[in-house]
């Protein structure tokens, strides 16, 4: 099992459940492809670096997990297609 951390913004357009169901949604993502969830760190609404699809804001999740090597490419795939997901990005944590 490796360990790793997901980054995930969404769009500042989006209503508080809404919000809450996309990440549990992804959180599910995880569990489905064999990870665990060791910690959910919410930053809230931060001001982006440069201005994505017109929008200059964004709600910032950090999801760290583990699991195998297999499981960040399949949870990837899913996020992709996600409307409310502005930008995304796994990587593994070192040891």
């Amino acid at each position: 099992m490796n360990k790793y951390e997901l980054a995930v913004v969404l769009t500042a357009k989006i209503e508080d459940e809404e919000r809450v169901a996309t990440i549990e949604k992804i959180k599910g993502y995880v569990e489905r492809f064999g990870g665990t969830i060791t910690k959910v760190d919410e930053w809230g609404k931060k001001r982006l670096a440069y201005e994505i699809q017109k929008m200059r804001e964004g709600f910032y999740y950090f999801i760290q997990f583990e699991a195998d090597s297999d499981a960040p490419a399949e949870i990837e795939r899913r996020i992709r297609i996600m409307e409310n997901v502005i930008r995304y990005l796994c990587v593994k944590q070192g040891e």
